[in-house]
This record gives C-alpha cells, structure tokens and sequence, in this order.
C-alpha cells in the first residue's frame, strides 16, 4: 500500500492509495468544451493506469511552453493530484515521471506557479524522488526530480539552505554526477542555491565535491562547465580552507588553476571566461593564490579588465567590474597594473551611459559595479585617485548614486566616495565644489544598514580633518550629537568611527566646539569608551582627549570643569593592563595638561601622578619615557609662572637625578628629551 498527499481542509495529510484504487475525494469539475484542449484533465484522475498516462503525457504537452496552461492547472487545483501521484509508491514509475515532468515545468511559471507548488511542500517529495534507486526507467525519475527540484530551487521563492546540511543527501548527489549531463547540469546548480553558510562550504569539500567539480570543467559540454564553476565559486568563496584544497585539486593531471586559466582564454565564451576568472578571484581572496602569481596579475587581471570593454554585452560587463573590485581591492599592485590596462578607467566611467539606455534592473547593477570598481582602483594611490576623480562628471554621479533608489548603488557610491576621500588635494577642492557632504550627512541620519553607517561615518572622519573645508558645514548639521550616538552603538566598527571622526573635529578646533562634543559625549561615556574591550576604541578615545587638550586656554578651561574625571581617567590607564602604545598616549595628555597654566595643579597635586611620571621616566620601553620626561619638561619649563616651585618638588621627589642618569642614553630621541627637561633646572 502506498502513501500519497491530500488535503483536508487547510491540512495536507498523508493517506494510503494505490493507484489502480477508486480515489474517495471529490475531483475538480471542468467545463467540457471540444475545442478547449483539456479532455485528458479528468482521465489524470482515472484508475485505469493507461488512461492516467496517457493523460499526463497530453497534459505535459500542453503545458511545456505556456504559463497560460499552467495557470490553468495550478487554478483548477490539478497540482494536488500530481503530487498524489509522485507520492505514491505503488504508482508505475512512468507515471511518476510524466507527473514530475509536469509539475518541473510548472516550476518554470511565473512566480504565482512557483509559490502555489512551494506551498504544497513539494520538496521533500522531489528529495525523495532523488533518492530513487532501482533500473533505467528510475534514473529518468531521479533526473527528472532533479530539474524539477534544481528550478524550485533557482525561482529564489523556495527555502534553500538545509539540503546542503543533509550529509548522506549531499553524498547521494555528489554519487550521482557521474550519470547523465542533464543530472550534472542540476546537481551542480542545486548545490549553488544550497550553499549558504561557510559550514555547507565545509560538508561539500568534505565530501570530494572540489574535485567532482574539477572533474565537471573538463566535461567537452559547456552546459555542464557553466554551473560546475558556479557551485566552484560558491563553495570557496571566503573559506579559505576549501580555498586551499580547491587550489591543490586536480583532474586528468592538471591543476585546477590550470584548468580554470585555459576556461579564460578569449576563444572561450565571454560568460565561461568571466566565471572562471571569479572562480580564480576567490582563491586569491581566500589565500589560495598569491597577488604575485602569473595566474592572478597577469591573466585573471587581464581577462577582467578585457570583459570591462564597450564591446561586451553590459550584463558582462557589470559582473566584470564587481569581481575587479573585489580582486583589487586589498592590493596595492593589482590596483596600480589594472589602472592603466585596457583603458580600464575610461571604459569603467562610461559605465554611467550605458545604464541610462538599460531596464532597472541593469542599471543599478552597471552603477553599483562602476562604483565598487572605483573604490578599489583608488583605494590607496593618489594618482590613481586623481585619474578617477578627473574623470567627467563622476562626481555628479557619486552624489546621484549616494541618494539613488538602490541600496547597493548607495553603499557601492558610498565606498567610492570613501575611497576618494583619502586625497588631500581633494577634499579642499573637488569635494568641496560638489557639497558631497549634504547626502553623506541625510544618509547617515535615516540609514538603518549598518554597512552603510560604516562606510558612511568612516568618509565623514576624512572630511572632517582639520585641513577640509567642509568641516564647519558638516558641524552646522548635527554632527556631534550624530558621532556621540555612534559611539553608544553595539557595533565597534560603529563606535571607532564615531569617536576617531570627534577625534578629527576636535583637532585645532574652537573652544565652544570642544565643549559641545564633552557636552554631547560626557564622562560617563568617556569612561565607558577608556574601557572599551576594542583596543582601536580606547586609543582614539585618548587620542580626542589629546585633542581636547590642546591650547593653553583650552587646557585651563576644560580641566576646570572637568578635570577631576580626566585626571581618573588616565590613571585609570596608568594602572590599567595595556599596550606601551595605550599608555603612552595617556603620558601625552599628561603633557597637555602640564603645557596649561592653572591645569598643571592637577598634576603637581597628585602625589600618585607624579610618582606614575618617575615611574615612567626609567621605564623599558623608551617611547614611555620619552612621553614621561616631555610631561615633566612641560612641568618645570622655567619662563612660566611657579616654575621654581615645580622644579624644587620634583627635584625633592628625585626627578632630576634621574634626568642625570638618562643623559649618557644612545637614543637620540631620549637625549633630546632628556637634555631639553634639564635644561629647565640648569637655573633653579
């Protein structure tokens, strides 16, 4: 006895049903009409096996090729009674694969087609329907299982994710590429939508898919070798462990870095060349191959830059350009040689033309890539930079891109203006005239993408350094309290970009800035941040204090207010476990506070501090007492008012002897110190 679906009610039961069995729920009536071309619909759900096949080989006819006669299968509530029968057991395999055929190319509708079979829970029959063994008239159900499943999977309308979790599924799979083209097509494309987490990546190499696909590129059928590299790519992309067994495959004694570079060579098709290349891009990524590697520098960035040319279709082109970025952009050589191959540059900005003439959906994508190919060309060049920035009219379209409906042309804009923003000679000129600020500032008020907010506020440090011209309009929209959020957020990419951007406006800046951002900020905050778990944090949390500090008036009037807490919070980072560079950032802001006038009394009146100075000043690590001996300096600098005071306690504390101790040191730099510090006691 055999198990199939129906429905009671809203429910989908199973119930036992051979085939041949006279079926006890009511079917779906249809108007009779000779020239309607659907007389066979009710002989689908006739007892007599003949009659049912021959049926479902008319009503297969019908519907391959017209989303109309599908819908009119889906309407009429005819899918259930195709999945009765590929649910049953005991129904003759040819049935089943007429009724799997049908329901494979209901899957290829529209996506009204693809839901209503999505919720009639077809996919674990279809698995099942996989995993049937038995002669040849079951491989052509398991095939067909395959297309039917591999199209669900494709729609982006089916959940995926969990098959690729299933070992012995994905075992059973991997077995079955070695039976028919179409059944490789599938599997290959099957396991591309299932693998969705760096864990699949990890079960699939386990299992020996690297080299199954390895094995798939050297198929002579391009139908096979297009999907094969696109599960290639999905299952070492940013796993380098499946990177570094992938590049260590081999097949018929040939590399698989081999085999790829010849799937790049111009006789190839340009979408087998592009794969291939992103195939070779994701092992270098991941830390398979190096930047320095022929195969990388010399054919993979030649084949990409080749595929960014006018004379390719656009849809090439944009996926070119995106794997481009992600190819360069951590390396400095690989963005200097693609800069200046293929007119790469110019070829890039027409990008911008080439969209407004494509639907939508092409437009974005061809924005987006150009943006993103941008980003990394000019991440760390000032030539390459000024190339970009001098090309026409792109920073009208940074500024378009950056309030565009897309929100991967956003961030993409968003990461090119960062890239940009890194030019000096820039941000006084070309980013001034186009007031680049105003939808950086909107974008990081209303985004809710914590990648845009990163990339965002990390462009907003860089204009708000001390020498850009659109600090002051930047302030004059709300940008502390903005940053002093972001240094509340979870996120710690979030708060060093908040407090490094505070750190940057304080630099030089006015006395009633300064105190707006410890207003904004507060101590309490302040604390929060010295404590922060990022290392990153803490040093440009110091470093905003430094910058606070600086200026006698500044000096006197922030550690009137507030200097009992800044004073606990550097012995908070004297006394604290860190890094000589954290510390010796807290000597700094020692120094500022000593360079003040009434401020030095915060020191000179601490016994612990100045105990914490000598300490310092004989320390191992040099730059600590270099940063100790410039505090002292500060302190007894004898042209200033209670100088002699200050030198007579220090000397009582023993300050100047070891000053005589550290004049005969072989570093320069401490000499210097040392020599300027007792210069200042030479007439006390």
């Amino acid at each position: 006895m055999g198990q199939i679906l129906a429905y009671r009610g809203d429910v989908l039961v199973q119930l036992p049903l051979p085939l041949g069995q006279t079926l006890h729920t009511k079917q779906p009536s249809f108007r009779q009409d000779p020239n309607n071309g659907r007389p066979y619909i009710e002989e689908i759900y006739s007892t007599d096996e003949a009659k049912c096949l021959h049926a479902l080989i008319c009503l297969k006819n019908a519907v391959i090729g017209s989303n109309r006669q599908k819908g009119f299968v889906v309407q009429h509530g005819v899918i259930s009674r195709l999945i009765q029968i590929i649910s049953c057991d005991s129904s003759p395999v040819s049935v089943r694969i007429e009724a799997t055929i049908i329901l494979g190319s209901i899957a290829k509708g529209t996506d009204e087609h693809v839901k209503a079979l999505v919720d009639m829970n077809i996919i674990p029959l279809l698995v099942k329907g996989v995993l049937e063994d038995g002669d040849e008239s079951s491989a052509r159900l398991v095939e067909a299982s395959l297309c039917c499943l591999r199209t669900l999977l494709q729609s982006g309308l089916a959940p995926t994710g969990t098959l690729a979790q299933d070992s012995d599924f994905v075992q059973h799979l991997l077995a079955l590429l070695r039976a028919s083209i179409t059944s490789q097509m599938a599997i290959a494309t099957i396991l591309t939508a299932e693998c969705k987490t760096p864990e699949c990546q990890d079960l699939l190499s386990a299992h020996g898919a690297v080299y199954s696909l390895t094995a798939l590129l050297c198929s002579p059928h391009r139908k096979v070798q297009m999907p094969a590299l696109s599960c290639l790519a999905k299952i070492i992309f940013q796993n380098r462990g499946v990177a570094l067994a992938a590049a260590s495959a081999s097949f018929g004694g040939r590399p698989l870095p081999d085999i790829l570079t010849s799937l790049m060579a111009q006789d190839m098709p340009k979408g087998m060349q592009l794969s291939s290349a992103r195939c070779l891009t994701y092992l270098h990524r991941a830390g398979a191959l190096s930047a320095s590697d022929d195969i990388i520098k010399g054919k993979t960035l030649s084949c990409l830059t080749r595929l960014c040319d006018k004379n390719h279709d656009n849809g090439i082109k944009a996926i070119a350009a995106e794997t481009l970025g992600y190819l360069t952009e951590v390396d400095m050589i690989l963005q200097k040689d693609a800069s200046i191959l293929n007119h790469l540059i110019t070829n890039l900005a027409m990008y911008f033309k080439y969209a407004m003439e494509e639907v939508p959906p092409l437009q974005a994508q061809l924005r987006q890539a150009a943006f993103r190919a941008f980003a990394s060309l000019g991440a760390n060049d000032e030539d390459i930079r000024k190339k970009i920035i001098e090309t026409e009219g792109l920073m009208d379209h940074i500024v378009c891109g950056l309030q565009d409906s897309s929100p991967g042309v956003r961030l993409a804009a968003i990461r090119c203006l960062h890239s940009l923003s890194r030019s000096v000679q820039q941000l006084r000129t070309t980013f001034q005239d186009h007031l680049v600020w105003k939808p950086l500032m909107n974008l990081l008020k209303h985004a809710s993408d914590d990648d845009v907010v990163t990339v965002a506020s990390s462009t907003l440090c860089n204009l708000l350094l001390e020498f850009s011209p659109s600090k002051e309009p930047i302030l004059e929209l709300g940008a502390i309290d903005l940053l002093c959020g972001l240094t509340r957020r979870k996120e710690a990419a979030l708060r060093l970009n908040g407090i490094w951007a505070l750190m940057n406006m304080a630099f030089q800046a006015e006395q009633k800035i300064k105190s707006q951002i410890l207003k904004a900020l507060g101590t309490e905050q302040i604390f929060r941040l010295l404590s922060d778990p990022e290392v990153n944090v803490l040093m440009k949390t110091l470093g905003l204090l430094r910058n606070l500090l600086s200026t006698k008036p500044h000096i006197d009037q922030i550690m009137n207010l507030h200097g009992i807490q800044i004073m606990q919070a550097v012995i908070l980072i004297l006394e604290g476990n860190h890094s000589a560079e954290v510390k010796e950032q807290a000597l700094c802001i020692l120094a500022n506070i000593a360079d003040g006038d009434s401020a030095k009394d915060f020191i000179m009146t601490n016994e612990d501090v100045l105990k914490k100075l000598a300490s310092y000043m004989m320390h191992s690590s040099v730059k600590l007492q270099v940063a100790a001996i410039f505090c002292v300096s500060n302190l007894v600098w004898k042209e200033e008012s209670g100088a002699l005071e200050r030198q007579a306690r220090l000397k009582e504390m023993g300050v100047h002897k070891l000053l005589q101790q550290l004049i005969n040191t072989s570093d320069t730099l401490l000499f210097d110190k040392v020599k300027t510090a007792m210069t200042q006691f030479s007439d006390s």
